[in-house]
């Protein structure tokens, strides 16, 4: 099963794509962790990447998408792969779905995590990250034992700059603004599924669980 997970900042997506990934064993794909490690392994897209990197620019989606579909053809032990926050924009939806069907292979399903602009506020704002291991805490729904102090390494949590609301509002008009052709794009194939991110951590792994149960079924 090939899954595509979609949702605003604070939807809650890098949760729901662990434990998903655990309970269904698929891939799990993230574009951060994929760009640092093709530039790690210097592949031909790492090395592509990494020059536009290195003087601060965004890497483009060509190249983006490339490495995405690098990272699939070489196959896993899974049964699928789940992409966490890409696509972002339509065209990088086309783009991929191009690159896709070189492999063989195409997109089952698409999450979207409709979450509400005050719940992706309070959950980031709340957020806390640990300065040396970059491990997550939130103030509120997941606190360390010890305030202020990783569980992991007994590092300082602090809260990121871009997790301030006003900082956090102006991301999800981005995001919005960003990402409103590529949900109908989806819709229009007929592989968006929509389930609330409101939804604490357990109700909404139960409500997605659902959705990989009928699609496994067909």
């Amino acid at each position: 099963m090939n899954v595509v997970l979609l949702g605003p900042p604070g939807a809650g997506k890098g949760t729901q794509a662990k434990v998903l990934c655990e309970e269904f064993k698929v891939a799990h794909i993230s574009t951060g962790d994929m760009l640092r490690e093709a530039v790690a392994r210097g592949t031909e897209m790492g090395k592509k990447a990494k020059a536009y990197m290195e003087r601060g620019d965004l890497v483009p989606d060509k190249i983006v998408v490339g490495m995405v579909t690098e990272r699939i053809s070489r196959g896993t032990d899974s049964p699928g792969f789940l992409l966490d926050g890409f696509p972002r924009n339509k065209k990088q939806a086309a783009e991929l779905d191009e690159a896709l069907g070189k492999e063989n292979k195409k997109l089952d399903m698409v999450l979207y995590l409709k979450t509400s602009p005050q719940v992706s506020i309070e959950r980031l704002s709340g957020r806390r990250v640990c300065v040396k291991c970059g491990a997550n805490f939130h103030a509120k729904n997941m606190p360390p034992r010890e305030a202020g102090i990783c569980d992991d390494c007994g590092e300082k949590l602090i809260s990121r700059v871009d997790d301030e609301p006003e900082t956090v509002k102006k991301r999800l008009l981005v995001y919005e603004d960003e990402t409103k052709t590529l949900i109908q794009y989806y819709k229009t194939m007929g592989i968006l599924k929509e389930v609330s991110g409101d939804l604490n951590v357990g109700e909404l792994f139960r409500d997605i669980k659902k959705f990989f149960q009928l699609e496994s079924l067909t």
